[in-house]
């Protein structure tokens, strides 16, 4: 779900002159899941439609429609059936720390559903978008701190999400 450390600045220049959508999800003063709804909402641009819950999140993110089509996208059945295959989305989780370390239950889960949705986009096959999401801590907002993140994890069985 990370990319190797390098600054932040460069890997959104980097993505978006390659095509890809970027956002940016700052988590900064967030210390609960309505906050980080909210700040998910606001930087994913979400539907009305996705409520304050990790299930809806999950569902949005494999969907994406109302997210610009990365270009190399195909236009089809929306967002996700590009046949293109030079596009993609780049979320930047920024300012993470303190929201992980205030409720680390809701951290995991918030990991495990960002890595489902990347697993979702790269398991559509070559050719179409996909999803990518780095952690970068405050530092790297300035292009000056890497881009830091756990390593790929074993898949686990999925939980039920409240």
């Amino acid at each position: 779900m990370s990319l190797d450390p390098q600054p932040l600045a460069p890997a959104l220049e980097a993505a978006e002159a390659a095509g890809w959508t970027t956002v940016r999800l700052d988590l900064d003063g967030v210390r609960g899941k309505a906050e980080l709804m909210r700040r998910c909402g606001g930087a994913l641009r979400l539907p009305e439609w996705v409520g304050g819950n990790w299930d809806a999140l999950a569902d949005a993110l494999r969907d994406l429609s109302w997210l610009p089509v990365p270009r190399g996208a195909g236009a089809g059945a929306g967002a996700g059936a590009g046949a293109g295959g030079d596009g993609g989305w780049l979320v930047a989780v920024t300012s993470w720390r303190g929201y992980a370390a205030a409720r680390p239950g809701e951290w995991e889960t918030l990991v495990e559903v960002l890595e489902e949705a990347v697993d979702f986009w790269r398991g559509r096959g070559p050719g179409g978008p996909e999803l990518v999401v780095v952690l970068a801590d405050a530092d790297a907002d300035a292009g000056s701190g890497p881009v830091a993140g756990a390593p790929p994890r074993t898949p686990r069985l999925k939980r039920r999400r409240g």
